[in-house]
Parts: structure tokens; sequence; C-alpha cells
């Protein structure tokens, strides 16, 4: 048989259980003290009640004319029941100076020995004490009466204890009542503060919350992800290690307002937007961000959690994609001008005009060949030769003329390991493709790249690459707008626009170079990047440079 196993308490029940044992043991002890000290306190004021008409009896005249009578008892037998009758004692003894009685409550016992100590009052003092007599035990005073200088009797006057009791008991009934409405009080509050307790913790005791917590921070450790919570006022309240690694932030930031996190306009903005957000792409510092926002709220607005995710690398390797895209699609573009090529010099074979034919034939391949040895001596780095002769099939195709500069130099495993081929193809790939898109339709419609190294002044040396168009070019008062994401000039499109150069600053940050905007010779904008090699290539002087520009 299985014996049943009380479930552990919730915490509410835990502390409900520990407030009302504490509140009861509190009352209970409280009254008890008060009882006690009520008791004695009872006792003291019995004393001195008898005390007081003990001393009273004794200085009466009438008593100590009383006393020199032949017969003591018959005046004082009626006045000592008077006596008790107006000062509320249970007993008054009066008594000769060697104890016997001339007077007690009980008529019986008068003529006999006092019972309780006299030698202090024989000697002309005044005490009071607790003592079992004839009526039980009882808190007396025994007075000397003195007559003359001499002690002519001796009085008692008492209350018996359980007449103190009585009073006690009435003064406890009373303690009793309240001591019960502060416990009733007590465990109303206490109940109230548990239930709204129980509600805040679910009704989960120690033991569970403890394990929750312990869960909580080892997947706030263990997830790649950013998470961050925000209280009602914006301030973070909780941020983890990949928030903090993909935000860029350091040192203690909890309780510190996102507005003070030195993030991005934008970025700032959506987590400061009192809507959810799902799915944006913004840009920290080093990193391209998925944020997402989802507001807390138990009838008020209680804060925000926010996550976040690195989508860099899915951005850079997106941005390669389209270039393979765009050079396919270019491939594409060619092979069927090549079949029409071909077709047409089928056709001259058949109509019996071969030196026509040979002479089509070879002028085409010559200009191609033309073309690939063009790029590829200006610039034989393999991605970069790749990217430019995609990009050049595309820019022909929409009407835009692209070239190499003469100045471009760049040859196959001059540039380090630490600058991925990754990161190029995001830079020029961008930039080549807003100067195709601000060339299109002006005239000339030209984009001119560059891609060389050199020495600059302050040793190493270091990769510049540049493209021009003959567009509209940028306004020198939005020459820093340009760089943020979301600005752009152009109609916006699927997925939004303003991402791109975004991105070519971010890369170049990365590397620690530097993006800048000018006006083209001939008109148009002229973006320039500029990244640092160290001593890993050797600069190209003037004299290397002897590539042959133009058209490709």
């Amino acid at each position: 048989m299985r014996l049943p196993v009380p479930r552990p308490r919730s915490l509410a029940g835990q502390l409900f259980a520990m407030q009302a044992v504490l509140i009861t043991v509190v009352v209970v002890g409280y009254a008890l003290f008060t009882y006690i000290s009520d008791r004695g306190q009872a006792e003291e004021a019995a004393g001195r009640q008898a005390r007081s008409v003990s001393l009273a009896i004794a200085d009466s005249p009438s008593v100590a004319e009383a006393i020199r009578t032949p017969d003591p008892t018959a005046r004082l037998q009626p006045y000592a029941v008077r006596v008790m009758q107006d000062t509320d004692v249970d007993f008054v003894t009066i008594m000769d100076p060697e104890g016997i009685r001339w007077t007690h409550p009980e008529p019986t016992e008068i003529g006999h020995l006092f019972q309780g100590h006299i030698e202090r009052a024989q000697r002309g003092e005044t005490f009071t004490e607790t003592y079992t007599g004839t009526l039980g035990p009882s808190v007396r005073a025994v007075t000397p009466i003195v007559d003359n200088g001499r002690i002519v009797g001796l009085v008692s006057a008492g209350i018996k204890v359980e007449e103190i009791s009585k009073r006690a008991q009435e003064q406890l009934t009373a303690l009793s009542g309240v001591a019960a409405g502060a416990l009733l009080l007590g465990a109303v509050g206490t109940y109230v503060i548990n239930a709204r307790l129980r509600r805040h913790t679910h009704g989960m005791n120690a033991d569970e919350l403890s394990r929750m917590h312990d869960y909580h921070q080892a997947a706030l450790h263990a997830v790649r992800e950013g998470l961050l919570m925000l209280d009602g006022q914006y301030r973070v309240a909780l941020i983890n290690d990949g928030g903090r690694e993909l935000l860029g932030v350091s040192g203690d930031v909890v309780g510190a307002s996102v507005a003070d996190l030195g993030l991005p306009s934008q970025l700032t903005g959506a987590l400061l937007a009192s809507e959810p957000r799902v799915d944006e792409v913004h840009l920290a510092a080093e990193r391209v961000l998925v944020v997402n926002t989802s507001p807390v709220s138990g009838g008020e607005r209680r804060g925000t959690v926010v996550t976040l995710r690195d989508v860099t690398e899915l951005q850079s390797l997106t941005g390669e994609l389209n270039s393979e895209r765009g050079f396919t699609q270019a491939l594409r573009s060619q092979a069927h001008e090549a079949a029409n090529r071909l077709h047409t010099v089928v056709s001259l074979i058949e109509l019996g005009r071969a030196p026509e034919a040979v002479e089509f034939a070879t002028a085409e391949l010559e200009l191609a060949q033309a073309l690939t040895d063009q790029v590829v001596a200006a610039v034989s780095e393999p991605v970069l030769a790749a990217l430019l002769l995609g990009k050049t099939a595309q820019a022909n195709e929409r009407g835009v003329e692209l070239v190499v500069s003469q100045e471009s130099r760049l040859d196959d495993g001059l540039l380090p390991p630490s600058l991925p081929a990754r990161d190029l193809v995001t830079i020029l790939g961008n930039l080549v493709d807003n100067a195709v898109d601000a060339a299109q339709g002006a005239v000339p419609s030209r984009v001119t790249v560059a891609a060389y190294t050199k020495a600059p002044g302050g040793g190493g040396s270091e990769l510049v690459l540049w493209v021009s168009d003959t567009g509209a070019g940028v306004d020198p008062a939005h020459a820093d707008l340009v760089f943020q994401r979301g600005y752009s000039t152009k109609p916006a499109g699927e997925g939004g626009r303003g991402l791109g150069l975004a991105l070519v600053r971010q890369a170049v940050r990365r590397h620690g170079g530097t993006l800048t905007v000018a006006e083209a010779e001939g008109g148009g904008a002229r973006f320039e990047a500029r990244l640092p090699l160290g001593d890993a290539a050797t600069p190209a002087t003037a004299t290397d440079r002897s590539g042959a520009g133009g058209a490709v």
C-alpha cells in the first residue's frame, strides 16, 4: 500500500502558516505576560488597601477607647463588620498585644489566637504578608494600636487570594477578548497578503521557485540569441550575455535607460516603441540584428521583452547570393546573345559568305576576351574579379557603362586573411549597385571602379576601393545621412531601401577603415573606402599601375 506523501506547501501557504504561528505566539505570550503582571499588580493593590484599612483602624480614637472597656468585643465586633462592608476587605481582626482575637468575620473564632505573624507588629512595625489562615490564603496587613505611647492592641485587615484571582480573571477575560480580536485581525491581514503573494508566485513553493530561478539563469546564459527585458520606464531590467555581445554594451547596464546605452538612433527608437515590432532589421555597432519586441502587460504596461538575432553573416551571404544571382542572369543574357551571334555565323556560312562569318566570329571572341583580360589584368584577386565581371554584365543590361580605372592594381594573394572576401563583396558590391542605380538614365551613364593598395604617410599599407558615377550626386548636407539605415533617394522596393550603404559602413568600420563620399570630377558621387592592411600587403607604386583602364 502506497502511503500518501503530502505535497510541499506553496510559498504563500508556508508564509501564512509561519505568520499565523508567529502572531499566535506573540498574542498568547503577551496575554500571559499581562495576566501575570496584572495578578502581581492586583496583589500589590490588595496589600496597599489592607495596609490603609489597618492603619485607619489603628488610628481611630474609638478603637483605643473600646479597648479600655471591660468587654472590647461588644463594641469592636460591630465596628469591624461595618469597616469590612465599607472598605471591601474580607476580614478585619482586632486583637490584644498577645494575638487573642477581639473581632473576626466568624464569631466562633473570637477569643482564639490569631493565625499569622505578629512579632513585627508587637515591636511597633506595620507590615504586609500573604498567609493562610482560617479563611484561606489572604494578603493581610498587621498594625499596632498605640495609646499614649504604649501598644494596647493589634489590628489586621486582609483580602482573600481567591478574591484577588477573581479580579485578575475579570481582567484576563477582557484581555482574552482583545487578544482574540488582534489574532483574528492578524490572521485576516496575513491571509490577504498571502493571497496576493500566491497570485504572484502562482502557488509555487520555495523549492520550485528556487529551481525555476536556476533554470532561468541557466537558460539566459545558454542561449546565443540576445534577450533584453525593459521595465515600464524603459530601463534595463535584465540582459543576458548574448544581448550584451550583440548590442556591444559592457559593464553594469541594469537600471540604465535604453536611451543611455549609446545605440544607433533607429535601434533605440525600436526599443522605445510602445507597439510590438516583428522581425525588424537594424544595425548595431558591428552587427546586423533582427529585432522583435513584445510588451508585457497585466492590466497595465509593465515593460517590454526584446529578442535579438544576429544575421550579420546571413546578410553577407545574401549579398553574395545576390551577386551570384546577378552574375548568373548576366551569363544567361550573354548565352542568349551568343546564340544569336552563332545563328548569324551559321547563316553566313549557309549563304556562302565564309570570310564574313569568320570575321564576325573572330571580332566577337576578341571583344569578349579583351573584356575579361582587362578586368583580370587590373584586379587579379579572383573574388573581386568575378564580382566586377558580373557587375559589368548587369550594368550593360541596364544601359550603364562600367569602367575599371587605370589606377586599379590588385594582385592575387595580396590581401591578408583578416580581410575576408565576403566583406569585400559586401563593400564593393553595394557601392557598385548603388552607383549603377544612380547612373542609370543619366547622360552619359557611366560607373568607374578602382581597387588598389597604397602606403599612407603613417606606414603600413591600406586597400583603397572607390566607385564614382555620373548620376545626380549627393547633397553635401546629407553626406552623413546616406550611410544610415533607411535613408534612400530611390522609391521603396520589396524589402525596403537604404540598407546597402549602411552595411558598407559597418563592414568598413569592422576592419578599422574609413568611408567617405564626395562629388565626382564629372558630376555625380564618389564613394571611397580605405581599409588598413598592416604590413601584410606591399603597396603598389605609380609605376606598378600599368594596367590599362577602359570600358569593360
